[in-house]
């Protein structure tokens, strides 16, 4: 049996954009498209040419893409022509395949918006629509505000998108612009708007604002609707819009869509999701959600012993896909709730091999449970615990010793008379026999060790050069003064590769200096640094 086409259309740069935080550069821009396109995906959604400069110079040249390249702007303003419309010709003019117009599908907002009449709005989409075709660029028409349009006035938005359709747009997409709408109302509307338009003219565009985006379209896709829109990550406006990080994967996987519909994204390409999504974060310097769906760093993680040990027969006891399908791997937790699954099964994914009834892993078993209840996290910081691990198993080597470190906070005048305040560390190590002194300013007590502790460990420094802090994180663990304190510390190389320690004292400098050495040793052992 043929399956029907499902078409993919990010908007990533465009109302991913309008994310609090999110500020993509031209440079940016160009980077996310090409991902974009190799990946798959359908049509790209630039911005809006004229807007601002970057998206002006992005519309200015060629991209050289094989997606649809699509730029948005708003249907010729009421009361004006199209040819005597500014922004209009500058959309018409911007170098796109397509141009996606944003028309009022709610007539509360044609009259209060607007300040329009519902003929004139109308009259709006179908011109905009036609000289678009005229152009030669494909015309997509958003109805914004339709679903809550359809509730007030089923009527006119309805005649919105017919008229969108009758005009000639390739595309008319359903905007669930407040993202108020739940999945049994977006069928049903959906269905019902298949009734005067094709389904294969139909998309959807939801937001996220009940946490309901994704659901929201694919239940639109089973009312009929062809086209989906999204951004990666969820990317977008107050809570987001629809997350095609989840999406994609549930089309390709999931047996209602996969054996019914087709897309663009192969199933090699699948398995790069995983890092489009991290690449994207890292653009945004971000930390990747660890509980995204599919992607995330503990979408296939599992911290129960009974579980690790279902897992351990058949994985597909526990988890609802192959993790390795998208890009991501399979992680089983070690915490005080872990048995001897869980401890085995890590041992084997990092690459250390025991025999199961070594009596070592009893130890390690017993040091984790122990650890954990004075504060330890490390189903959170798996670095550290391959770290124990490879000690209590014999296999680390001493690099260096720390014979002492200290760290002074001062609030002074600096040379212009403005109040500061400074922190200083200095670490003595010895590396070899021979005594190395480092001292360092810093931005904060943390930052100055940091620095203090990689500006010279002899002739291990050229394993450390890419070694950088990423995340640092800060947990009180009980209440008052004398409280003990956790710090988890992600770390990055110059590989890309991404790893968390952990510390744990009633003091924070302490506690913090603790997982700044798990991270350099880290560092150490994955280099293959010799002792």
């Amino acid at each position: 049996m043929s399956k029907e086409r499902l078409y993919l259309f990010d908007t990533t740069l465009r109302d991913g954009a309008q994310m609090n935080g999110v500020d993509f550069t031209l440079h940016d821009k160009l980077t996310i498209a090409r991902m974009l396109d190799e990946l798959g995906i359908d049509y790209i959604e630039g911005g809006y040419p004229g807007a601002n400069p970057t998206d002006s110079e992005l519309f200015g040249q060629d991209r050289k893409l094989r997606a649809t390249f699509t730029a948005f702007g708003m249907t010729r303003r009421p009361g004006r022509s199209t040819s005597n419309d500014s922004g209009l010709a500058t959309l018409l003019d911007a170098k796109a395949d397509a141009i996606c117009f944003v028309a009022k599908s709610w007539d509360y907002h044609v009259r209060v918006a607007l300040e329009t009449t519902n003929e004139e709005n109308l009259a709006s989409i179908r011109d905009s629509v036609q000289a678009a075709r005229q152009k030669g660029r494909e015309p997509l028409v958003d109805c914004e505000h339709f679903f809550d349009g359809y509730k007030a006035n089923r009527e006119y938005a309805l005649a919105c998108a017919k008229t969108a359709y009758d005009a000639g747009a390739r595309w008319v997409v359903l905007c669930d612009t407040n993202g108020g709408t739940l999945p049994h109302e977006v069928e049903a509307i959906v269905r019902d708007v298949t009734q005067h338009v094709p389904g294969d003219h139909i998309g959807i565009h939801a937001h996220n604002d009940t946490e309901q985006a994704v659901a929201n379209s694919l239940a639109a896709v089973r009312a009929g609707a062809r086209q989906i829109q999204g951004t990666l990550n969820g990317l977008g406006e107050r809570c987001g819009n629809a997350n095609l990080v989840s999406i994609i994967p549930t089309l390709k996987l999931k047996g209602e869509f996969a054996e019914k519909f087709d897309i663009a994204i192969s199933d090699d390409k699948l398995k790069s999701l995983a890092h489009a999504a991290r690449t994207l974060d890292e653009m945004l310097n971000r930390a990747p959600n660890r509980h995204a769906p599919y992607v995330g760093e503990s979408a296939f993680a599992t911290k129960a012993g009974i579980h690790a040990s279902a897992i351990a027969k058949d994985p597909a006891t526990y988890e609802h896909v192959q993790p390795d399908l998208v890009g991501n791997e399979r992680k089983v937790l070690v915490s005080d709730q872990a048995g001897r699954s869980n401890v085995l099964s890590e041992l084997e994914r990092i690459g250390i091999k025991v025999e199961k009834n070594d009596n070592r892993i009893n130890r390690l078993l017993d040091e984790v449970k122990e650890r954990e209840a004075a504060g330890y996290a490390y189903e959170a910081a798996g670095a550290s615990f391959e770290l124990m691990a490879r000690r209590i198993l014999g296999g680390v080597p001493d690099y260096f010793a720390v014979e002492r470190f200290s760290v002074n906070v001062e609030r002074r005048y600096n040379a212009v008379g403005q109040l500061t305040t400074v922190a200083e560390a200095t670490v003595k190590v010895k590396v070899d026999g021979e005594i190395l002194i480092s001292a360092a300013e810093g931005n904060g007590p943390i930052n100055a060790l940091d620095v203090a502790l990689r500006k010279d460990l002899g002739k291990y420094q050229k394993f450390i050069e890419g070694l950088q802090l990423t995340d640092y994180r800060v947990r009180i663990l009980n209440g008052g003064t004398e409280a003990v304190t956790r710090v988890l510390i992600e770390s990055q190389d110059e590989s890309g590769a991404r790893w968390t320690t952990v510390g744990v004292s009633p003091n924070i400098i302490d506690a913090s200096f603790q997982a700044l050495m798990d991270s350099v040793v880290y560092k150490l052992v994955k280099s293959g640094a010799p002792a």
